[in-house]
Parts: C-alpha cells; sequence; structure tokens
C-alpha cells in the first residue's frame, strides 16, 4: 500500500481552512516554518452533534496532550480520528482558542478590532452549516500549554520546528475546521503567525495503481 494525496493547500497566515475527510484517509498538517499554533475541530459529517469532546479525549487517554496513537472521541465517547504520526510530540487540548472576548480580557480593549480563531471558525463552519452553538474545546497543535503540579497553566514559546508536522486518520466520515492562529499577543505563534500545510490522502495499492496506468 502508499499514499496517494488526494488534495493539498497551504494555508496563508491567520487565514481558514475546513475539509472532508472520508474514513480510513489521512489528514496531515505541517508547520511549516515552526511555532505556529493551529486550532483544530472535527464533527461527524453525517450528524455534526457528534463533535469533537476534549473531556473525553482526555479522560479515555488519562493524558492532557495528544501525540502519535492519540484517539480524537466524540460526545458519545466513539473514535473520530487517530493521530497515526506526529514528530513534534506533544499538542494542547486545553488552551483553548482565542476571540475578541478573550483578546479584550487578556490584552486590553485595543485588542477588539483583532482577528480572531472563533471569527475563523464561524466562518469556515458556515459553509457546513455549523454556527455558534457547534463552537466546543477545541484542539491546538504544536502550541505548548505546559501545565504545573499545582494546576496552573500557561501559552509559552512553542516546541515545534519548520516542518514539523501531525497526522490523523479519520476513523470515520469527518469535518475538519482548522483556523491558522492570528493571535499576536502571545508567545503562541513566537508573535508572527506563519503559513501552514494540509494534506488529505488515501492508502491505495501500488501494484493495482501500476496496473491501471499500464493499461
Amino acid at each position: 500500500m502508499t499514499a496517494k494525496t488526494l488534495t493539498e493547500h497551504v494555508v496563508d497566515a491567520r487565514a481558514p481552512w475546513s475539509g472532508f475527510i472520508a474514513a480510513g484517509q489521512t489528514l496531515r498538517i505541517t508547520d511549516l516554518e515552526g511555532n505556529q499554533a493551529v486550532d483544530f475541530l472535527l464533527f461527524d459529517a453525517a450528524d455534526t452533534t457528534l463533535r469533537y469532546s476534549a473531556q473525553n479525549t482526555i479522560a479515555a487517554a488519562g493524558e492532557l496532550f495528544l501525540t502519535t496513537g492519540s484517539v480524537l472521541r466524540d460526545v458519545e465517547h466513539r473514535p473520530l480520528a487517530t493521530v497515526t504520526a506526529d514528530n513534534c510530540g506533544r499538542h494542547d487540548t486545553i488552551g483553548g482558542a482565542c476571540s475578541k472576548e478573550s483578546n479584550t480580557l487578556r490584552y486590553g480593549h485595543q485588542t477588539w478590532a483583532q482577528h480572531a480563531c472563533v471569527e475563523n471558525f464561524l466562518h469556515e463552519g458556515a459553509k457546513w452549516g455549523l454556527g455558534k452553538r457547534d463552537m466546543t474545546g477545541n484542539i491546538n497543535w504544536f502550541m505548548n500549554v505546559p501545565v504545573e503540579d499545582d494546576g496552573c497553566l500557561g501559552i509559552v514559546d512553542g516546541i515545534s520546528a519548520p516542518g514539523l508536522e501531525v497526522a490523523l486518520r479519520a476513523e470515520r466520515d469527518v469535518i475538519a475546521l482548522i483556523s491558522n492562529c492570528p493571535q499576536i499577543n502571545n508567545p503562541c505563534n513566537a508573535f508572527n503567525p506563519t503559513a501552514i500545510r494540509v494534506a488529505v490522502s488515501a492508502q491505495v495499492d501500488a501494484s493495482q495503481a501500476s496496473a491501471r496506468a499500464e493499461s
């Protein structure tokens, strides 16, 4: 078996992306320049009320951070996707998505006009009939949110680097929403949002593919 790329896109700094990933296909996200947070939501394509649940994912794994082997679970504890490859090593599940409201609270009223991840999610989600009531706790790929023994957490410099990537295999047909985080007030993007690449691939039988090409 070999992987065949079906779609591939460079997502500009601060921009959103969404896509359908069929069961068995793989979504690969690449941090092109390093230290770029990628906010992520996942929904069952047939029933979007069956969405990613941070609580169920963390409880089932007994671990706050995601890496190879982590299973993303929905609100009914069923698998949506599995992390099949990860050379970054740790991804955040609890930092949440930036919004105009949270920016104002954390960084001052002068940040109200700044674009944020929640707006990206709402813009992209509308293409799939999703709205505010469908927004839930999200994953932050490549984002470094350490948690201390006393429960305190912070958003600090990332541990990613140029070219590092994470791959997810869809366990059923899903819709993925991405906000290539536009945050410039904390170090999650090194105060300089940059582009990422997303690609969807499928496993194909190499011998059969070769035979079809020769016929």
